[in-house]
């Protein structure tokens, strides 16, 4: 498919680069912030490390303190991406470019790399999972509890509701973490940076595949860049929670990339073109390589039915046509992941594991708000308790629907009504949304694959607005700072002092409500022209 041509915006001006500046800077300070914070309020290990070292173990004692500076690096990070956005909107004379704003995500990422996991202790799990795998056991029948014992190093940092639980995971990702386990042993905190180094091979599929796929569906590469990887969701859970959401959206987002990368640009009604050379290699290459994203996790399986869709309508766009590519996808799929799961040795246990999120629900997803809220109100009729029976049927209600709206956004792609990768973005949307147990880092499935392909529609809208909520609903802990919720609202207020301050520093060089092109009349001459400067430094 070739890309789509759009008009080339002009570099920024002189006032507009200070601006970015600036900006960037903010951000840096964001995340050091949060660095620093993470010492004494992130999902630290039982055996913190950072109470042997003089000066850092300062922040692992005061938790409260570090807590308050952790919060006030994430609003600065959520500010300076909002702030970074204005020079990224589709539409815009001038924009930033992609360089610059990849060397925006590097300077924010950073600081982060080698900080303990953020937001949750996810990652220790996946340590736990690992080296079950690692020790010859069977992961998807034995918990860490059951197979590691409650007293190794690496169990002790799982939380409870995961510690008898089996792997809800692919069989590649555990295969990969196996090796890790094999490199780090019992030390954990070595483990959890072999871990991020995993999510970072997924961000770094993610920063290659966005702006290429952005390209050919019209979109400026900058706003694909802003949207999808300087995401503070990204920053936060993807690099500093080092979920392992990174390598799969990474693994899916490539693929997709690949299996397009021979496709034409297919219109209604034409004939379509004879196949072009690598056409059919490139589809299977792309099939195969999102059939490794779902050996990561399953949900990027969904990547493969917008897939088809768009195969269809390169064809003749007829039912037939969608039958035949359906087909060609699913023997790709079974034939990728039986190999997996041979070549792993972990068969096929993982199927029957998926339903383990499930055990966990939180108050981030509106299935488990309104079953909760009905549970609440049966009690206060008098109806009896029946909450479980309700989320249970509110866990199932949840996911048809899901499943209905995505068959209709599937049957409206192809019915040209909607662009197929936006389908997939809205279609991640839902069945993320739509589980009992959804966590902001799962919206990524979503926003990621809209950054590429939305534009200057509403859901990119959405997605900047969902982006920026969910970034902050939760604390760096993953959890209400150990039970002493009192100390909250204190921290939250010291944050927004914090970023206030900040903000009335930053106020001349980044004008808060309005664009600062207004000034570079003032400042150069009453001219909109960059200065040589401002040219130089936007061929960088």
């Amino acid at each position: 498919m070739p890309w789509l041509t759009s008009p080339e915006p002009a570099p920024l001006s002189g006032a507009e680069l200070r601006a970015v500046t600036t900006t960037r800077r903010l951000g840096i300070i964001g995340a050091l912030f949060l660095a620093i914070g993470s010492i004494g309020a992130g999902a630290v290990p039982v055996l913190n490390p950072a109470h042997d070292i003089p000066v850092v173990r300062l922040f692992a004692r005061a938790t409260t303190v570090s807590l308050a500076i952790a919060l006030s690096g994430m609003l600065l990070m959520v500010i300076a991406w909002l702030l970074y956005g204005r020079y990224a909107r589709p539409g815009r004379e001038r924009m930033a470019t992609p360089a610059q704003t990849f060397r925006t995500v590097v300077m924010w990422v950073t600081p982060l790399l080698l900080v303990p996991p953020l937001f949750s202790r996810d990652v220790y799990s996946y340590l736990a999972q690992s080296e079950i795998v690692h020790r010859g056991m069977d992961p998807y029948t034995l918990g860490p509890a059951q197979a590691l014992g409650v007293a190794d190093p690496i169990t002790m940092g799982v939380s409870n509701v995961w510690r008898e639980t089996p792997a809800p995971y692919g069989p590649l990702f555990l295969e990969i973490g196996s090796w890790m386990s094999g490199i780090s042993g019992n030390h954990v905190a070595f483990g959890v940076l072999l871990q991020r180094g995993i999510a970072m091979v997924g961000v770094a599929l993610i920063v290659w595949s966005l702006p290429r796929l952005a390209k050919r569906f019209g979109v400026q590469p900058t706003t694909a860049l802003w949207l999808g990887a300087a995401n503070p969701l990204v920053i936060f859970h993807l690099v500093a929670g080092a979920h392992n959401e990174a390598l799969g959206i990474g693994l899916m987002m490539a693929g997709m990339e690949l299996g397009l990368r021979r496709l034409p640009i297919r219109v209604a009604g034409d004939t379509p073109p004879p196949l072009a050379r690598g056409e059919i290699g490139f589809i299977v290459l792309g099939a195969a390589v999102m059939t490794l994203a779902a050996a990561v996790k399953v949900n990027a399986a969904l990547a493969l039915g917008f897939f088809g869709v768009m195969i269809a309508r390169r064809w003749h766009g007829r039912f037939s046509d969608l039958v035949k590519a359906a087909i060609g996808l699913t023997v790709v799929f079974v034939a990728v992941m039986v190999a997996v799961c041979y070549a792993t040795g972990l068969g096929f246990g993982w199927i029957g594991a998926l339903g383990t999120p499930g055990q966990s629900r939180t108050l981030v997803s509106p299935v488990t708000l309104i079953g909760y809220l009905t549970g609440g109100l049966g009690i206060a009729l008098d109806l009896g308790v029946h909450v479980h029976s309700i989320m249970d049927v509110f866990s199932v209600l949840g996911m048809v629907a899901a499943a209905v709206i995505t068959v209709i956004l599937l049957w409206r792609s192809f019915r040209w009504k909607l662009r197929p990768i936006i389908g997939l973005g809205v279609g991640m949307a839902v069945f993320m949304g739509l589980h009992v147990a959804t966590h902001p880092w799962w919206m990524l499935w979503a926003v990621i694959p809209l950054a590429a392909s939305a534009g200057t529609s509403r859901f990119r809208v959405a997605a900047t607005i969902g982006s920026a909520i969910l970034a902050v609903v939760i604390t760096p802990t993953g959890s209400p700072f150990d039970g002493r919720g009192f100390v909250l609202p204190q921290a939250y207020l010291a944050a927004a002092l914090v970023c206030a301050v900040a903000l009335f520093v930053v106020r001349r060089t980044v004008p808060l409500w309005r664009d600062p092109v207004s000034q570079v009349s003032a400042d150069e001459g009453g001219s909109d022209a960059p200065s040589a400067e401002s040219r130089l430094a936007n061929r960088e």
